[in-house]
């Protein structure tokens, strides 16, 4: 493989990327032809609906190709622009965000973050107490929390904020969590999630939570921002990130792929379509989560 392979059989080319051959660059052309067949059955057995692959050594793109569809019902076929909703990837663009305000000495690593959100003063630790006590599941009794929640703890999920994976808050967490009407914001969320009590004591345990939410609310009170315009201006027009965003331009919309999560045969259905009515498209736009 002379180039780099690029998508589909039209070659749709990709003139802002830096290519390269894989072997400039110490790769194998014939290992990377591999990789396409190993893609296409994920799609013929109705595991994903498309993918698109890059693969890239020393700031070099070797290889760049798609397979399958962006849209199956609609036939339109995966691109090598095609725009994806990244999830909980936007968790290390907002911790990044909240580190540029650290470089410009905005607050310590250690600071309590009720300094700029006076809910989280005061915390208190759910601990167990033995089961069936109140007939109403696994009850627990709550504590004062030994240390406030830091910067620190937020940043690498120490904090002890309730997770909607495991432990006896998931339902308060789910509660609180239900979508408040179309003004809600991070905030309001925020707001919430700082009156439930915390599952361990900051700094003691690791739990994957919503903390990054709180990152994000720090972000928009130390940068008198909303976090989309935060990200937009020190983050993405900075980096060239134009097609990145919380909600996609209605002129972007014939770029958007479906989402398909599995059913309960492990195929992909349709979840969401790519319409003005996805709830990443459609207004208002004031919950940046």
């Amino acid at each position: 493989m002379a180039e780099a392979r690029l998508s589909n059989e039209n070659m749709i080319s990709a003139p802002d990327l830096p290519m390269a051959k894989p072997e400039d660059v110490g790769m194998s052309s014939e290992r990377l032809e591999r990789i396409r067949p190993v893609m296409q059955r994920y799609v013929d057995h109705k595991k994903v609906p498309g993918v698109a692959t890059l693969i890239a050594r020393h700031g070099k793109v070797v290889y760049l190709d798609t397979v399958g569809y962006r849209d199956v019902e609609a036939g339109a076929l995966m691109e090598t622009d095609t725009i994806f909703r990244i999830a909980s990837m936007t968790k290390p663009i907002t911790s990044v965000a909240l580190m540029t305000l650290f470089e410009e000495g905005r607050f310590l690593l250690s600071s309590p973050i009720k300094k700029w959100i006076p809910e989280f003063s005061d915390p208190m630790v759910a601990r167990l107490n033995l089961p069936g006590k109140d007939g109403l599941g696994t009850p627990y009794e709550l504590v004062p929390a030994a240390r406030d929640i830091s910067i620190r703890h937020l940043l690498t999920h120490t904090a002890g904020l309730a997770s909607s994976y495991r432990g006896v808050l998931q339902r308060d967490l789910a509660k609180i969590s239900e979508y408040h009407g179309k003004n809600e914001t991070v905030g309001d969320f925020v707001g919430r999630y700082a009156g439930l009590p915390l599952m361990a004591h900051p700094g003691e345990a690791w739990e994957y939570s919503r903390a990054t939410c709180v990152v994000g609310r720090l972000v928009e009170i130390l940068s008198g921002m909303t976090l989309d315009e935060y990200f937009k201006e020190r983050i993405f027009k900075p980096l060239g990130m134009p097609d990145t965003c919380f909600y996609l331009p209605l002129e972007k919309l014939d770029r958007f792929a479906a989402q398909y999560p599995r059913g309960e045969d492990g195929r992909i259905e349709l979840g969401d379509a790519p319409t003005p009515k996805s709830r990443f498209v459609r207004e208002p736009h004031s919950y940046f989560m």
